[in-house]
């Protein structure tokens, strides 16, 4: 018998130009909320390859993964099934602008941000507050 497990996923909270990348989901669930670049961890690649894979792919930036943040694996996190979601701080380079599943790619203050924002992606970016040094202007 094969076992039953959660699926996995990464989210990636990239830092590019002294703030935070949210985009806006195409699709549902949570279509139209922001939330952090991130996705489902293909067969054959690892977690990091995945988070480097998500952003390039939802954000168009090129990033280099500075910290493992956490690991979120609340069953109720997202409504399609339990899902494990490795989350890592990153920071991005080059010109930013949304693909495949962001309808909208932004960038904000982290004191800034959306109170709403879809999955657990509030209780991340808490968490990563404590990691995160920029400048408050």
């Amino acid at each position: 018998m094969i076992p039953q497990t959660p699926s996995l996923t990464v989210d990636i909270i990239i830092l590019y130009h002294n703030q935070i990348v949210l985009i806006k989901r195409k699709n549902q669930p949570y279509q139209n909320c922001y939330a952090f670049p991130g996705g489902f961890v293909e067969i054959g690649e690892t977690v990091e390859q995945a988070a480097v894979r998500e952003a390039k792919e939802e954000t168009g930036l090129d990033v280099t993964l500075v910290k493992l943040l956490d690991v979120y694996s609340d069953p109720r996190r997202d409504p399609r099934g339990h899902t494990v979601s490795i989350t890592y701080l990153a920071k991005g380079t080059g010109e930013l602008k949304a693909a495949t599943d962001a309808k909208e790619a932004s960038t904000f203050a982290p004191w800034e941000a959306p109170d709403n924002l879809a999955f657990d992606h509030s209780k991340m970016l808490q968490d990563a507050k404590k990691y995160i040094k920029l400048p408050k202007n």
